[in-house]
């Protein structure tokens, strides 16, 4: 009985019917919550192209980078490989022809070609290591200690045998006797 009792007491509803304006607001929210989701995957897109294309620019700039240093280093094997030619060029131009002309045209020809060594190193990065300073262990190797009245302590006395450099980088110490 009790069931009787309560389904008489609730009131009557009507079923409700959907309107127009009820579903365009639906489909308005619908059409909104793509939206948010297709901005946010646009947004997730950009932000992967940017990577991406950074990480290109990157990887270019590198490339290029080796690409440099490749050439650098191979300059560097044939610039090795020339300093025993121009030190014995070197030597024979300290060579003193005295009095004969024909020993004075070999030592001219000799200092020409020299030059011209010269000139091609410094066109492709090759330079002299200065040793009229301090002592560097950095580009001077040390091969001898010698007393001297004229230089201080650590400073070079003498080059024994010309250092070089290439773009930056050591090719060659320079060979030097430095004072105790």
């Amino acid at each position: 009985m009790s069931e009787e009792v309560k389904e008489q007491n609730l009131p009557e509803v009507e079923p409700v019917q959907e309107t127009a304006s009820d579903s365009v607001n639906l489909d308005a929210l619908g059409d909104i919550s793509k939206v948010e989701k297709l901005e946010k995957e646009l947004g997730e897109i950009t932000d992967k192209y940017y990577r991406a294309n950074a990480e290109f620019e990157n990887i270019k700039k590198r490339y290029e980078k080796e690409k440099a240093d490749v050439a650098s280093y191979a300059n560097e094997k044939f610039a090795r490989d020339l300093l025993p030619v121009i030190d014995a060029l070197e030597i024979a131009a300290n060579f003193d022809p005295e009095d004969d002309e024909f020993a004075k045209k070999i030592k001219e020809g000799i200092l020409i070609t020299i030059n011209q060594f010269k000139k091609c190193f410094e066109k492709h990065g090759v330079s002299e290591i200065a040793t009229d300073a301090e002592f560097d262990p950095n580009v001077h190797n040390a091969v001898l200690r010698v007393d001297s009245e004229d230089k201080q302590s650590g400073q070079i006395v003498q080059a024994l045998q010309k250092g070089y450099m290439i773009n930056g980088r050591v090719l060659r110490p320079a060979m030097v006797s430095v004072a105790n």
